[in-house]
């Protein structure tokens, strides 16, 4: 598969029907494929709940438009940091250890992330969404 702005910017037109505002397009080989590399078109207004994945890290790149990651402390419920990403600004990548409350927020119309985490998908439970 070639990852191009034709399929960057298709994937985007899709997310901006949907009405969630996201379009997530899975990269796995096939579903036995235990790791999780999907691509993910957010569009601002996109509601993310600030989340954690207790047992993985998740590396977040921006291929197209502008995005924010925001991380956030669970006693007192706070952004203690944000960090805004594009392909080319200053930072096109981050790296979100396991355990980190975070989430992503779409600056830019048209925006594309491509998002990597280890091993096998595990559905958010309650305890993984920081309620503020």
């Amino acid at each position: 598969m070639v990852i191009n702005e034709s399929l960057l910017i298709n994937l985007s037109e899709q997310a901006k029907a949907s009405p969630r505002l996201r379009m997530n397009m899975d990269l796995r080989n096939s579903e036995e494929d235990n790791s999780q590399r999907m691509l993910n078109a957010i569009e601002p207004g996109s509601v993310m709940k600030i989340h954690r994945h207790q047992n993985t890290s998740e590396t977040v790149v921006c291929l197209r438009g502008k995005v924010v990651e925001e991380f956030y402390d669970d006693l007192e419920r706070i952004c203690t940091d944000s960090i805004e990403l594009s392909p080319n600004g200053k930072v096109v990548a981050v790296n979100v250890t396991a355990g980190q409350w975070h989430r992503l927020r779409a600056v830019e119309s048209g925006s594309v992330v491509l998002s990597v985490k280890d091993g096998k998908y595990e559905p958010l439970t309650d305890a993984d969404i920081l309620a503020i």
